[in-house]
């Protein structure tokens, strides 16, 4: 039986963490920035965890059990 490949989209948007938990990017922060607050552009730099209902299709698209 062949190996099982990760998709390499999500291999490139996600990142596990120490605990187990999956660090996701937010979206909104890649172009029309000019209407957007100076507030609402520095809040969407950081990273957050991917929610709760989501986690089960990221750890599938990674390969993870």
């Amino acid at each position: 039986m062949p190996k099982q490949k990760t998709k390499s989209s999500a291999k490139k948007r996600f990142k596990l963490t120490g605990t187990g938990k999956i660090k996701r990017k937010h979206a909104f922060k890649s172009h029309i920035l000019t209407k957007k607050s100076k507030k609402r552009k520095r809040v969407l730099t950081h990273f957050t965890m991917v929610d709760k209902s989501d986690r089960s299709n990221v750890k599938q698209m990674l390969r993870l059990k």
